[in-house]
């Protein structure tokens, strides 16, 4: 019998990579407000269940647990752009943070074995609400953690050709020859794939499996250049200045986690709770300016990935 996952947020764009990739492996349950996302889902995958509703309301959500009964949860409904946090805290912190705790409690109260939270390399050193907001939301599922009701995040970095993706946004831009809008040429960002991302949310699922939860998962990732980027796809490019909480540069596991780092096949990291004593651990702040660049080959990849 197939296990059964339930996904947060499951219209969105990791939800629709997630599920493709393991379509014949599990029976999928898709929670989330969006009817025309819910629609475009449902028409793409006629196996997957819809449930309408938002994780800030404890009784459709609960609801949606009873109906389901699932072996696994995995958490990605957020508000995600950061203008968006910026401008609407309150919602924002809804969302994220109190909706979170939902799942959580949610999860506990419905014995779900495994629950895995979404995360982003914006909640390592935040400084804008969406960072902050990510970060409360690691820290409140480490917290829930336990023997037989096990939590864990995976941190991400930007996902291209996800929803409010740039590279879209500029693909458009170039169709309609307009010019390519760019915050800064300063600006580098760390770039996980598509594969990369259901990779990890899979390898965190099976940790937990077979080992303990309360830890957050990412990976070893390339950094890109945006100017690079942007230089690949038009020659007409307007800089545009930095939007509120928007940072030159991002950090994915920062000097203070470093003791507390597991390396896990020389490629994932795991941050947990206690200190890690042996040699097995990041050596340095992982960040997108120390990490490894992009070349014209694999941002040629990155572009071609959607196609």
């Amino acid at each position: 019998m197939k296990k059964k996952i339930l996904i947060t947020g499951g219209s969105g764009s990791l939800g629709r990579i997630f599920i493709e990739k393991y379509y014949n492996e599990f029976e999928f349950y898709n929670y989330s407000r969006n009817e025309k996302w819910q629609y475009e889902l449902k028409k793409d995958f006629s196996g997957v269940n819809n449930i309408i509703g938002s994780v800030e309301d404890k009784y459709t959500l609960n609801k949606a647990y009873n109906i389901v009964n699932p072996d696994i949860v995995i958490h990605g409904a957020a508000i995600k752009h950061v203008d968006i946090a910026e401008e609407n805290p309150i919602e924002c912190c809804k969302v994220n943070i109190l909706g979170s705790i939902n799942v959580i409690e949610a999860s506990i109260i419905n014995k779900v074995p495994i629950t895995i939270g979404i995360s982003t390399d914006k909640s390592c050193n935040p400084t804008g609400i969406y960072g902050q907001s990510k970060y409360l939301m690691e820290r409140c599922f480490m917290d829930g953690n336990s023997n037989k009701v096990k939590f864990a995040c995976c941190r991400f970095a930007n996902i291209p050709f996800s929803n409010g993706s740039v590279i879209p946004f500029w693909l458009d831009l170039k169709n309609k020859n307009k010019p390519l809008k760019l915050t800064s040429s300063d600006m580098n960002r760390l770039i996980l794939s598509r594969k990369e991302c259901v990779k990890l949310v899979r390898k965190s699922i099976e940790i937990c499996e077979k080992e303990s939860g309360g830890f957050i998962l990412s990976k070893k990732m390339k950094s890109v250049n945006m100017l690079d980027l942007a230089k690949y796809i038009s020659d007409n490019i307007e800089i545009i200045g930095l939007r509120p909480g928007e940072k030159l540069n991002e950090t994915l596991i920062s000097d203070k986690e470093l003791n507390n780092t597991f390396l896990i096949e020389n490629d994932y990291i795991m941050i947990k709770k206690e200190k890690n004593n042996s040699n097995t651990k990041l050596k340095k702040e992982l960040n997108s300016l120390n990490s490894e660049k992009m070349n014209n080959r694999d941002i040629k990849e990155l572009l071609e990935e959607n196609e």
